[in-house]
Protein backbone atom coordinates (compact mmCIF):
# COMPACT_ATOMS: atom_id res chain seq x y z
CA UNK A 1 0.00 0.00 0.00
CA UNK A 2 1.54 3.13 -0.68
CA UNK A 3 1.12 6.66 1.08
CA UNK A 4 -0.33 9.66 -0.82
CA UNK A 5 1.78 12.87 0.38
CA UNK A 6 -0.11 16.25 0.33
CA UNK A 7 2.49 19.10 -0.53
CA UNK A 8 -0.48 22.18 0.27
CA UNK A 9 -1.64 20.37 3.47
CA UNK A 10 2.17 19.97 4.59
CA UNK A 11 2.62 23.98 3.97
CA UNK A 12 -0.72 24.56 5.18
CA UNK A 13 0.15 22.81 8.37
CA UNK A 14 3.54 24.73 9.06
CA UNK A 15 1.99 27.67 8.06
CA UNK A 16 -1.16 27.69 10.53
CA UNK A 17 -1.46 24.78 12.69
CA UNK A 18 2.16 24.82 13.87
CA UNK A 19 2.31 28.56 14.67
CA UNK A 20 -0.76 27.95 16.37
CA UNK A 21 0.36 25.70 18.65
CA UNK A 22 3.08 27.25 19.38
CA UNK A 23 1.05 30.78 20.18
CA UNK A 24 -0.95 28.24 22.52
CA UNK A 25 1.66 26.70 24.32
CA UNK A 26 3.34 30.25 24.54
CA UNK A 27 -0.01 31.84 26.52
CA UNK A 28 -0.27 28.63 28.65
CA UNK A 29 3.14 28.85 30.03
CA UNK A 30 1.97 33.06 30.57
CA UNK A 31 -0.78 31.77 32.10
CA UNK A 32 0.80 29.57 34.55
CA UNK A 33 3.41 32.34 35.22
CA UNK A 34 0.95 34.84 35.97
CA UNK A 35 -1.09 32.24 38.23
CA UNK A 36 2.34 31.50 40.10
CA UNK A 37 2.77 35.46 40.30
CA UNK A 38 -0.81 35.59 41.92
CA UNK A 39 -0.29 32.68 43.87
CA UNK A 40 2.64 34.55 45.24
CA UNK A 41 1.25 37.73 45.92
CA UNK A 42 -1.63 36.95 47.89
CA UNK A 43 0.84 34.79 49.94
CA UNK A 44 2.80 37.63 50.83
CA UNK A 45 -0.65 39.67 51.45
CA UNK A 46 -0.45 37.19 54.67
CA UNK A 47 2.78 38.04 55.79
CA UNK A 48 3.38 41.29 58.04
CA UNK A 49 6.88 41.60 56.83
CA UNK A 50 6.97 40.68 53.54
CA UNK A 51 9.61 42.45 51.62
CA UNK A 52 7.15 44.27 49.44
CA UNK A 53 5.16 48.22 49.53
CA UNK A 54 2.14 47.55 50.92
CA UNK A 55 -0.24 50.92 52.12
CA UNK A 56 -3.31 49.55 53.58
CA UNK A 57 -6.41 51.65 54.10
CA UNK A 58 -7.89 50.54 57.28
CA UNK A 59 -11.58 51.18 58.33
CA UNK A 60 -12.89 50.61 61.71
CA UNK A 61 -16.59 51.25 63.50
CA UNK A 62 -16.91 50.53 67.39
CA UNK A 63 -20.07 51.23 69.10
CA UNK A 64 -21.59 51.16 72.86
CA UNK A 65 -18.36 53.12 74.42
CA UNK A 66 -18.37 53.79 77.68
CA UNK A 67 -20.39 52.96 80.61
CA UNK A 68 -23.38 53.78 79.60
CA UNK A 69 -22.67 52.57 76.22
CA UNK A 70 -23.89 55.64 74.24
CA UNK A 71 -20.23 56.60 72.54
CA UNK A 72 -18.98 55.37 68.95
CA UNK A 73 -16.25 55.43 67.44
CA UNK A 74 -15.18 55.88 63.68
CA UNK A 75 -11.21 55.57 62.55
CA UNK A 76 -9.53 54.98 59.59
CA UNK A 77 -5.50 53.36 60.12
CA UNK A 78 -3.01 54.55 57.10
CA UNK A 79 -0.85 51.45 57.47
CA UNK A 80 2.15 51.92 54.70
CA UNK A 81 4.56 49.24 54.84
CA UNK A 82 7.86 49.80 52.94
CA UNK A 83 10.99 47.07 53.22
CA UNK A 84 14.58 47.79 53.20
CA UNK A 85 17.49 45.68 51.87
CA UNK A 86 20.24 45.70 54.50
CA UNK A 87 22.31 43.28 52.59
CA UNK A 88 21.75 39.93 51.15
CA UNK A 89 20.75 38.29 54.35
CA UNK A 90 18.65 40.91 56.10
CA UNK A 91 15.75 43.19 55.19
CA UNK A 92 14.52 46.09 57.50
CA UNK A 93 10.75 46.24 57.34
CA UNK A 94 8.66 49.63 58.44
CA UNK A 95 5.07 49.44 59.17
CA UNK A 96 3.21 52.61 60.27
CA UNK A 97 -0.05 52.77 61.68
CA UNK A 98 -1.19 56.64 61.64
CA UNK A 99 -5.16 56.79 62.67
CA UNK A 100 -7.28 59.36 62.00
CA UNK A 101 -10.44 59.64 63.99
CA UNK A 102 -13.62 60.36 64.59
CA UNK A 103 -15.71 59.99 67.82
CA UNK A 104 -18.16 61.18 69.98
CA UNK A 105 -19.90 60.61 73.81
CA UNK A 106 -17.11 58.53 74.73
CA UNK A 107 -18.21 59.13 78.62
CA UNK A 108 -21.12 61.16 78.91
CA UNK A 109 -20.55 64.69 78.29
CA UNK A 110 -17.30 64.47 76.13
CA UNK A 111 -18.97 65.61 73.07
CA UNK A 112 -17.16 64.88 70.00
CA UNK A 113 -13.75 65.06 68.76
CA UNK A 114 -12.10 64.90 65.02
CA UNK A 115 -8.17 64.52 64.22
CA UNK A 116 -5.17 62.38 64.26
CA UNK A 117 -4.26 59.86 66.84
CA UNK A 118 -0.95 59.21 67.64
CA UNK A 119 1.59 57.22 65.35
CA UNK A 120 3.11 53.98 65.91
CA UNK A 121 5.86 52.93 64.18
CA UNK A 122 7.33 49.45 64.45
CA UNK A 123 10.87 47.96 62.66
CA UNK A 124 11.63 44.67 62.46
CA UNK A 125 14.82 43.32 61.42
CA UNK A 126 14.19 40.01 59.41
CA UNK A 127 15.98 37.24 57.66
CA UNK A 128 15.47 37.33 53.94
CA UNK A 129 15.07 33.23 54.09
CA UNK A 130 12.98 31.42 56.31
CA UNK A 131 14.46 28.66 58.99
CA UNK A 132 15.26 25.55 58.08
CA UNK A 133 11.43 24.76 59.64
CA UNK A 134 9.85 27.20 57.22
CA UNK A 135 9.28 29.60 60.02
CA UNK A 136 9.41 33.35 59.12
CA UNK A 137 10.66 36.02 62.07
CA UNK A 138 11.53 39.33 62.27
CA UNK A 139 12.17 41.87 66.02
CA UNK A 140 13.08 45.37 66.30
CA UNK A 141 11.74 48.31 68.64
CA UNK A 142 8.45 49.95 67.97
CA UNK A 143 7.84 53.80 68.76
CA UNK A 144 4.70 55.64 69.89
CA UNK A 145 4.94 59.64 68.44
CA UNK A 146 2.72 61.87 70.44
CA UNK A 147 1.11 63.12 66.83
CA UNK A 148 -2.65 63.17 68.73
CA UNK A 149 -4.71 66.24 67.75
CA UNK A 150 -6.54 66.15 71.11
CA UNK A 151 -6.58 65.22 74.70
CA UNK A 152 -9.38 62.43 74.03
CA UNK A 153 -7.59 60.77 71.25
CA UNK A 154 -3.69 61.20 71.95
CA UNK A 155 -1.54 60.10 75.02
CA UNK A 156 0.61 62.93 74.66
CA UNK A 157 2.94 60.21 75.66
CA UNK A 158 6.02 59.39 73.88
CA UNK A 159 6.76 55.57 73.93
CA UNK A 160 9.07 52.69 73.29
CA UNK A 161 9.18 49.28 73.51
CA UNK A 162 10.29 45.69 71.39
CA UNK A 163 8.08 44.00 69.26
CA UNK A 164 8.85 40.69 67.19
CA UNK A 165 6.80 38.33 64.46
CA UNK A 166 6.98 34.86 63.52
CA UNK A 167 5.02 32.90 60.97
CA UNK A 168 4.71 29.78 59.19
CA UNK A 169 2.81 29.76 55.67
CA UNK A 170 2.39 26.14 53.81
CA UNK A 171 -0.51 24.90 51.75
CA UNK A 172 -2.29 28.05 51.95
CA UNK A 173 -2.62 29.09 55.60
CA UNK A 174 -0.59 31.11 57.56
CA UNK A 175 -0.13 31.19 61.09
CA UNK A 176 1.48 33.19 63.78
CA UNK A 177 1.66 36.15 65.91
CA UNK A 178 2.48 39.93 66.48
CA UNK A 179 3.66 41.33 69.73
CA UNK A 180 5.15 44.49 70.94
CA UNK A 181 5.16 46.03 74.52
CA UNK A 182 5.16 49.74 74.28
CA UNK A 183 6.16 51.77 78.15
CA UNK A 184 6.19 55.94 78.17
CA UNK A 185 9.07 57.48 78.44
CA UNK A 186 8.30 61.20 78.03
CA UNK A 187 5.39 63.66 77.44
CA UNK A 188 2.74 66.17 78.72
CA UNK A 189 0.19 63.43 79.34
CA UNK A 190 -0.77 63.17 82.27
CA UNK A 191 -1.28 59.24 82.57
CA UNK A 192 1.60 56.55 82.07
CA UNK A 193 1.67 53.90 79.34
CA UNK A 194 2.47 50.44 79.96
CA UNK A 195 0.69 48.43 77.28
CA UNK A 196 1.32 44.76 75.62
CA UNK A 197 -0.38 44.05 72.66
CA UNK A 198 -0.70 40.48 71.38
CA UNK A 199 -1.84 40.04 67.98
CA UNK A 200 -2.18 35.78 67.16
CA UNK A 201 -3.57 35.42 63.32
CA UNK A 202 -4.86 32.34 61.51
CA UNK A 203 -5.95 32.32 57.95
CA UNK A 204 -6.47 30.34 54.30
CA UNK A 205 -5.98 31.01 50.97
CA UNK A 206 -7.89 29.37 48.02
CA UNK A 207 -6.97 28.63 44.74
CA UNK A 208 -9.32 31.84 44.00
CA UNK A 209 -7.06 33.97 45.96
CA UNK A 210 -9.64 34.63 48.56
CA UNK A 211 -8.72 34.63 52.22
CA UNK A 212 -10.64 34.09 55.19
CA UNK A 213 -9.03 34.61 58.54
CA UNK A 214 -9.40 35.02 62.15
CA UNK A 215 -7.26 37.07 64.74
CA UNK A 216 -7.42 39.21 67.79
CA UNK A 217 -5.55 42.56 68.52
CA UNK A 218 -5.60 42.23 71.77
CA UNK A 219 -4.30 44.67 74.58
CA UNK A 220 -2.89 44.41 78.08
CA UNK A 221 -2.52 47.81 80.26
CA UNK A 222 0.03 46.96 83.08
CA UNK A 223 -1.14 50.23 84.43
CA UNK A 224 -4.41 49.21 84.91
CA UNK A 225 -4.50 45.50 84.85
CA UNK A 226 -6.70 45.07 81.90
CA UNK A 227 -7.31 43.25 78.57
CA UNK A 228 -9.44 44.37 75.62
CA UNK A 229 -9.60 41.57 73.54
CA UNK A 230 -11.57 42.38 69.97
CA UNK A 231 -12.37 38.67 67.77
CA UNK A 232 -12.00 39.63 63.96
CA UNK A 233 -13.72 37.65 61.53
CA UNK A 234 -12.93 38.74 58.29
CA UNK A 235 -12.64 38.12 54.05
CA UNK A 236 -10.30 39.36 51.57
CA UNK A 237 -9.76 39.56 48.19
CA UNK A 238 -7.19 39.49 45.68
CA UNK A 239 -7.67 41.29 42.38
CA UNK A 240 -6.47 44.46 39.51
CA UNK A 241 -7.88 47.24 39.11
CA UNK A 242 -6.35 48.58 36.13
CA UNK A 243 -3.16 46.86 35.97
CA UNK A 244 -3.44 47.90 39.91
CA UNK A 245 -2.96 45.03 42.44
CA UNK A 246 -4.97 44.76 45.98
CA UNK A 247 -6.81 43.47 48.32
CA UNK A 248 -10.34 44.43 49.80
CA UNK A 249 -11.00 43.32 53.20
CA UNK A 250 -14.74 43.23 54.95
CA UNK A 251 -15.64 41.77 58.31
CA UNK A 252 -16.66 42.02 61.15
CA UNK A 253 -15.04 42.61 65.11
CA UNK A 254 -16.85 41.35 68.62
CA UNK A 255 -15.32 42.46 71.59
CA UNK A 256 -14.96 39.52 73.85
CA UNK A 257 -13.51 41.82 76.63
CA UNK A 258 -13.01 45.02 77.17
CA UNK A 259 -12.96 47.87 80.56
CA UNK A 260 -16.37 49.55 81.13
CA UNK A 261 -14.81 52.45 78.89
CA UNK A 262 -14.25 51.02 76.21
CA UNK A 263 -16.60 49.86 73.61
CA UNK A 264 -18.95 46.57 73.47
CA UNK A 265 -20.34 44.18 71.40
CA UNK A 266 -20.03 43.98 67.65
CA UNK A 267 -17.88 46.70 65.12
CA UNK A 268 -16.52 46.26 61.39
CA UNK A 269 -14.11 46.90 59.40
CA UNK A 270 -13.10 47.45 55.95
CA UNK A 271 -9.57 47.79 54.07
CA UNK A 272 -8.08 48.50 51.09
CA UNK A 273 -4.82 47.56 50.25
CA UNK A 274 -2.53 49.12 47.14
CA UNK A 275 -0.37 46.36 46.65
CA UNK A 276 3.88 47.33 44.83
CA UNK A 277 5.28 43.88 44.02
CA UNK A 278 8.91 44.31 43.18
Amino acid sequence: MTTTMYPASTALARRFVVPAILAALALASACARAQKSDDELAKATQNPIAAMVSVPIQYNYDQKIGRVEDGHKNYVNFQPVVPFSLNPDWNLISRTILPVVDQSEIFPGAGSQSGLGDVTESLFFSPKKETSRGWIWGAGPVFLVPTGSNDLIGAKKWGLGPTAVFLKQEHGFTYGALVNHISSVGGSGKVDISNTFLQPFFSYTNKNHTTFSVNSESTYNWKTDQWSVPIHLLVSQLMKVGGQPLTLQAGARYWATTPDNGPHGWGARLTLTLLYPK
